[in-house]
């Protein structure tokens, strides 16, 4: 199959294409970029200020496949990513039951077979995510496990240190969320102004703080790699800051929603806001711009977490946390004025993958073809309605959003929107 794009503008951040180019792609592999090409071709592309980037990859889903399919499965999610211009996801492993053999990976990646959106299971750290003893920790590697998480559930200084230890022997990434629950029990928002107006119970930000001392102590013990997801304070960017001048080797991801929104959208109660780590101060928001331009933080995820209408629309200390987002992590970071596109693109596509070790596949002659076709400036309202995921919990239903996705060009498929 032959496909012509034409006059596209290629976003990359060290890019060598000037002006508007042509690109022709033949099985699945890119054979030719020119100002014009003029050749026959299966399918012409022709659209409205129409960019091109290597495929944008989402570093953190849940499709609650298996166990809660009622809420999200293979199939939704991954159309709902590919709707957002999605071609790699990384799964959780906090199904029912959790990923945590071989058998497991394995079903989710042969699920996952017939999307374009290729699928990079997580498994979890402790066996079946109890906190008590290390999964299989190199076999889940061998089967096709990108990474070890326990998500939200606390993992003690214990079990992460023999973790470290373990995953030096063949480069595993041991993923941890900073968020000892153990300082504030049940709480559902940020400490602070927001919590004393609105009497609930909050989440302090040394919650997150200890815990990325206690990790960071323990990277130093060992010399190891670790991740840090969902990094929500401004001590969170500062205190990983330090530790990348140090030498450290340590990454670190935001949430699209901690980016966007701060402590105030939860004056609603709105549990669509309802979301960990919660949102936070102003002053923190504006910290986590800066580390992702400066380089502190690594990437962007959506952290797309499905819930139901029964978990959701309750009142706010009884709502599920989590939102819905794999369909609108770009439009909302396109959103951020002191990010330019190609920085923007860079982490939610070559950034993430690097980090996590899979091939970034960059537009150039004679590379496969795994590209994302988007309109950065067009401007649309967000309807849910219409979303692919089978829930629908947002904050962003029916707001003005801008950046439309024309669709992708991944494992030699063609999907446009219609």
């Amino acid at each position: 199959m032959r496909i012509l794009l034409k006059s596209c503008t290629i976003v990359a951040k060290n890019g060598n294409f000037e002006g508007k180019q042509d690109l022709l792609i033949e099985n699945g592999i890119i054979e030719k970029i020119q100002p014009s090409i003029n050749e026959p071709a299966d399918h012409v592309i022709e659209r409205e200020n129409l960019h091109i980037s290597a495929g944008w990859f989402d570093a953190k889903v849940n499709f609650c496949d298996p166990g809660n399919e009622v809420k999200e499965d293979l199939f939704s999610g991954l159309k709902a990513a590919e709707s957002g211009g999605m071609t790699g996801v990384a799964l959780t492993p906090n199904t029912q039951p959790t990923v945590s053999n071989k058998s497991q990976i394995e079903y989710l990646k042969m699920r996952g077979a017939f999307s374009p959106v290729s699928v990079y299971p997580y498994a979890t750290l402790t066996s079946n995510m109890k906190g008590e003893n290390l999964a299989e920790l190199y076999d889940l590697s061998q089967a096709g496990a990108i990474g070890f998480t326990d998500v939200h559930h606390p993992v003690s200084a214990g079990i992460l240190y023999r973790a470290l230890l373990y995953a030096k022997n063949f480069d595993g990434k041991i993923i941890s969320f900073p968020l000892d629950t153990t300082t504030f029990g049940k709480g559902y928002v940020h400490e602070g102004r927001l919590s004393v107006m609105t009497g609930l119970k909050s989440i302090p930000s040394m919650a997150e703080i200890m815990t990325i001392e206690r990790d960071l102590n323990l990277v130093r013990y060992t010399d190891a790699k670790l991740h840090f997801t969902g990094i929500s304070t401004k001590e969170g960017v500062e205190l990983i800051r330090k530790a990348k001048k140090e030498g450290l080797q340590v990454t670190a991801d935001v949430y699209i929603l901690n980016l966007i929104y701060n402590q105030d959208a939860v004056l609603g109660f709105d549990a669509a806001f309802k979301v960990l780590p919660p949102l936070r101060a102003e002053e923190d928001r504006l910290a986590l711009i800066a580390g992702l331009k400066d380089g502190t933080l690594d990437f962007v995820c959506s952290d797309h977490t499905p819930e139901d209408i029964e978990n959701k629309e309750v009142e706010f200390d009884q709502a599920a946390f989590g939102a819905i987002g794999v369909e609108t992590l770009f439009p909302l970071l396109n959103s951020i004025s002191e990010l330019t596109l190609s920085e923007k693109i860079d982490l939610i596509s070559a950034k993430p993958r690097n980090v996590l070790g899979i091939i970034d596949n960059k537009i150039e002659i004679n590379s496969l073809a795994d590209i994302t076709l988007f309109n950065p400036s067009a401007e649309f309202t967000y309807d849910v309605v219409d979303a692919h995921s089978k829930s629908k919990n947002t904050p962003v239903h029916g707001k003005q959003l801008t950046g439309e996705v024309y669709g992708l060009i991944s494992q030699g498929i063609l999907s446009l929107q219609s």
